[in-house]
């Protein structure tokens, strides 16, 4: 797949584009001008359906560093804003859903292929099923071998559809009450986000219980300048959680609980388009560094991950080819 990527700075791109018709003054000038000019980046999206192409690396090291396995989750995404479904809310769907595991090769998750869901955003930071995504979609989830997904791996799963509307939903859109990405007017400017400090639930069916939890920490939004994404001008904006923590009760099997705490700190840009309104591209890094207690015997586990995203905005022919 070939992608058009250029992301550079608000001189760079400003100043080499009016360089081409102006005098060197003229064109400090048009960049000057630029750089103090006020944006909004909060206005409504364009009622136009989009597609999305995400993957998720997930790279888990030993404690003394070394690197014990690397698994890749590969995601598909339509988004029909509310308008064009008919509905309050934005209709999604999952085109495709794979998984590669260490050296094993990549597999499909058939049960979420053509799965959609309507998007909530009424109730997404503290209580219920997180986006509106149904948690039942992810019990017992079976790959295209017939093989069940372990509850680690089925937890990531449903995770990259958290990620997703995380950064595309609530970091990139305005918040109805708060900071959010509407008071970036400038390049420069600085807000701490509404989330900031937000204790979602992230228990998942039987095997993720109750009292799971992921706790953000002081989330911060920053209008870093102007890049060019698919050949459209987009803001530039940086995120950054922070210190975050959280607690996870697994239920490995039957009659043996796993709990995990730890912390983790995630931050990555967002590329937004300012015509439409529509992320272009998003990426994250992360690094978790956790421990995990077994009841049998007891004993602490001690793990340290580090994940990468990428998101891509994507035509209709790539994401479903003939």
């Amino acid at each position: 797949m070939r992608r058009r990527l250029i992301a550079t700075g608000a001189i760079g791109l400003i100043v080499a584009a009016a360089a081409v018709c102006f005098p060197v003054a003229q064109a400090e000038d048009s960049a000057e001008s630029i750089l103090y000019q006020a944006f909004d980046l909060g206005g409504e999206r364009s009622e136009v359906a989009q597609y999305y192409r995400m993957e998720s690396t997930l790279l888990t090291y030993e404690p003394d560093g070394s690197l014990q396995s690397t698994d890749v989750f590969r995601l598909g995404l339509k988004y029909v804003p509310a308008g064009l479904a008919g509905g309050e809310e934005a209709e999604i769907t999952c085109l495709f859903f794979t998984v590669q595991m260490a050296d094993s090769a990549e597999v499909a998750i058939p049960a979420l292929k053509n799965w959609s869901y309507a998007l909530d955003q009424t109730g997404m930071v503290e209580e219920g099923q997180v986006f509106g995504i149904d948690h039942a979609k992810f019990e017992n989830v079976v790959d295209s071998n017939g093989n069940v997904l372990p509850p680690h791996l089925t937890y990531h799963v449903y995770n990259a559809f958290v990620d997703f509307h995380s950064f595309c939903d609530v970091f990139a859109e305005p918040t109805p009450e708060g900071k959010g990405v509407q008071d970036l007017e400038m390049i420069g400017d600085t807000i701490v986000h509404a989330a900031a400090f937000s204790k979602p639930p992230v228990n998942l069916g039987s095997n993720v219980m109750e009292g799971s939890f992921f706790r953000n920490g002081r989330i911060t939004l920053a209008f870093k300048g102007l890049s060019v994404v698919n050949g459209r001008p987009c803001a530039l904006i940086e995120y950054d959680s922070g210190e975050s923590s959280f607690r996870m009760k697994i239920q490995a099997m039957p009659g043996l609980e796993v709990e995990t705490v730890g912390s983790s700190h995630y931050k990555g840009d967002i590329h937004k388009d300012i015509e439409s309104n529509w992320v272009q591209m998003a990426t994250m890094s992360e690094m978790v560094v956790s421990e995990a207690t077994l009841p049998m015997p007891p004993h602490k586990i001690s793990t340290v991950n580090e994940r990468s995203i990428v998101i891509l905005n994507i035509s209709r022919d790539e994401a479903i080819p003939e």
